[in-house]
């Protein structure tokens, strides 16, 4: 009867974990598990195949645990044998050791294989934007070098173009993260890290800060809205039509710590994004390539899409296979770079 009542209790803990998990998943918490893009896709199966990895060796040893306890716990009559002197068995030292480090082996595999691919861009098809993104004292600004005009706690993609971001920071360090689009990068003052994303639908997707930076922190949340060509033209025309520009004395109030609602502006001062990466490039040593490893990947990138079209797809495949190789590496780089500070 006892046993009964135990196995009871712990059926209706295994429901109400698996009911708790279920069901709250039809809510907007569990924005890394539903991507919206080519990016957050791939690190979405790289989730599921760590989970799937890990199981292996997890759910064994909860089912051994809770045998072990069960079996030998004690009570009148128990004829479990007692082993005192029992202390090596070559066999299960092989197995216990040995499926945890092919595991490793094949799940260190998947993780690499991924990382040097999201370092290309997500479509070599289609003619990349550029984004260039600052987090300031609480607020994030977007800046268009190619469209010159800049926006404040939002920013606009069109939907199917890989976007190129360009991130710094004239703050403290802070982590730029749009879960259903991409994963987090971090964004330092003195250098220019660089993020692909890509969204495949239309929509509003929910971006913020993901590293404490003060009071403020919390309401460092912005808005990236996706959507067609044609209404990301119109959008920047409009922007270009009605907006003022940004001035020198608007940036700097944008710097001064505190909160902001959502702003627009037709223009922006000449090379403001380069200028702040170089403000602070000398605290951090000046970070070998920080700024021109991305301006020469995006122009890259750019020469190579247009010789696709012109030589032939072929080889636009091929030059940009090249390219993303050299690319993976020099963005480790900047990445083992960004830990240490």
């Amino acid at each position: 009867m006892g046993a009964r009542k135990w196995l009871g209790r712990v059926q209706f803990w295994i429901m109400a974990v698996l009911a708790s998990v279920l069901l709250s998943g039809c809510g907007s918490e569990y924005m890394v598990l539903n991507p919206k893009g080519p990016v957050a896709e791939t690190q979405y199966n790289l989730i599921i195949i760590s989970v799937i990895l890990v199981s292996i060796v997890i759910l064994p040893v909860l089912a051994i645990t809770f045998y072990i306890v069960w079996r030998y716990r004690d009570k009148p009559g128990n004829k479990a044998p007692y082993q005192p002197e029992w202390a090596h068995n070559t066999t299960l030292e092989v197995i216990w050791w040995g499926i945890p480090v092919v595991i490793i082996a094949i799940l260190g595999y998947f993780t690499v294989r991924d990382t040097y691919a999201l370092v290309e861009p997500p479509n070599k098809e289609v003619k990349p934007i550029t984004v260039q993104v600052t987090s300031l004292d609480w607020k994030w600004m977007f800046t268009y070098p190619e469209q010159n005009i800049a926006t404040v706690n939002y920013v606009h993609i069109p939907v199917g173009v890989p976007v190129q971001f360009e991130l710094t920071a004239e703050a403290p360090m802070n982590s730029f993260w749009v879960p259903q689009l991409a994963g987090q990068i971090y964004t330092m003052p003195g250098m220019a890290m660089g993020l692909w994303l890509q969204a495949d639908e239309p929509g509003e997707y929910f971006g913020t800060g993901a590293n404490f930076t003060g009071k403020g922190f919390a309401h460092m949340q912005f808005k990236v809205i996706a959507e067609p060509q044609e209404e990301f033209d119109k959008w920047v025309q409009q922007v270009k039509n009605t907006a003022p520009g940004m001035t020198r004395q608007d940036y700097e109030n944008l710097v001064k710590p505190g909160l902001s609602d959502r702003l627009t502006y037709s223009s922006f001062p000449p090379g403001l994004f380069e200028e702040i990466v170089k403000k602070y490039g000398h605290a951090h040593g000046n970070h070998p390539g920080g700024m021109n490893h991305y301006k020469n990947n995006l122009k890259n990138n750019d020469d190579q899409h247009d010789e696709g079209h012109q030589g032939g797809g072929q080889q636009d495949a091929g030059q940009h296979g090249s390219h993303g190789g050299n690319d993976a590496q020099a963005s480790h780089q900047h990445d083992m770079s960004g830990t240490n500070h």
